[in-house]
């Protein structure tokens, strides 16, 4: 008895067809059934009942399959436990994040490493794994992860669901393991002689209808998190400029192009730091990885120094 006969009587019985087996093996179908065949004489009993338009496996078949299967992934274990050694020699880690994202909270909130420090960290302990670093949308680095385009997310983690079609919210990371890392508050940035600088005191939500707005582009999770908080509050947001990064956002607002809505960056010159309430919105952070393939280990090893480094709010 072999593995690669275990691994064909298994993708036939999974799919039903001699010929879609042979397809996805990249196999021609008379080796395939020949191979199967063996099996099957080998345990002295027929697996597959080729009787029908579509393959079946018999009552022996169905009490072997789950062996099959589990011989298959013991295999597929042991072969991944033997990598890990040279695995975390050498590497790649393909890292996407949110844009401007860089693991940082106000101070208030602790003290963190940013992400270049705790990548360059890493890189001392494990010095010949390489990473890819791209900015993107959470949308698009969720359909990423997915695809196996991207190995890692840092995400603005999406607000729950609303139940309409364009929401964002939990259903989006279905199949996906998440690990918080931060949840912080956002506050209005205003220039000095702007309106909603006049006056003392928290700022409310629907104070900022009406208002031009800077924020990031939609899909973000500082976008979702101002837009659920206006929604919340009876408010529509009329976001005049869109930038990448929280410091572009300052920079902006400060050059008289609308309110800034972002965490609170502390020193802000030529703005008024305006503490948002009813509701507080929050944007939350979260590293985001698949949940139904194992992580290769130069990525399992990044996973484990991040929640490491950022054990969580």
């Amino acid at each position: 008895m072999e593995l690669r006969q275990l691994q064909y009587f298994v993708t036939v019985a999974r799919h039903g067809s001699f010929t879609r087996a042979a397809e996805l093996l990249h196999l021609s179908q008379p080796g395939v059934s020949a191979q199967i065949r063996q099996l099957e004489r080998e345990l002295g009993h027929q697996l597959l009942d080729r009787s029908g338009r579509t393959v079946r496996p018999t009552r022996v078949g169905e009490a072997v399959l789950p062996h099959a299967r589990a011989a298959l992934a013991a295999a597929a274990a042991a072969r991944r436990a033997a990598q890990e050694f040279d695995g975390l020699r050498h590497g790649r880690v393909r890292l996407g994040t949110v844009a401007g994202a860089a693991l940082t909270p106000p101070p208030a909130l602790g003290v963190f490493p940013g992400l270049a420090t705790a990548l360059a960290a890493f890189r001392q302990e494990y010095p010949g794994i390489d990473f890819a670093l791209a900015e993107d949308s959470t949308a698009r680095m969720l359909g990423d992860l997915r695809e196996g385009r991207l190995d890692l997310a840092v995400i603005g983690l999406p607000a729950a669901a609303t139940g309409r079609e364009s929401d964002d919210g939990w259903t989006a990371l279905a199949g996906l393991a998440l690990h918080p890392v931060l949840e912080v508050p956002l506050v209005a940035l205003c220039p000095a002689d702007h309106p909603l600088a006049a006056t003392d005191g928290p700022l409310p939500v629907a104070a900022l209808a009406g208002h031009a707005l800077v924020s990031t582009p939609p899909g973000t999770g500082l976008r979702t998190a101002l837009e659920r908080a206006l929604d919340e509050a009876g408010a529509t947001p009329t976001v005049a400029v869109e930038a990448a990064a929280p410091p572009q956002l300052a920079e902006l607002a400060a050059h008289g192009l609308g309110v800034a809505v972002l965490p609170d960056p502390g020193a802000a010159p030529g703005l008024l730091v305006r503490r948002l309430v009813e509701p507080v919105p929050r944007v939350r952070i979260a590293l985001v990885w698949s949940a139904e393939r194992p992580p290769e280990p130069p990525t399992a090893a990044l996973l484990e120094h991040l929640r490491a480094a950022y054990p969580g709010p």
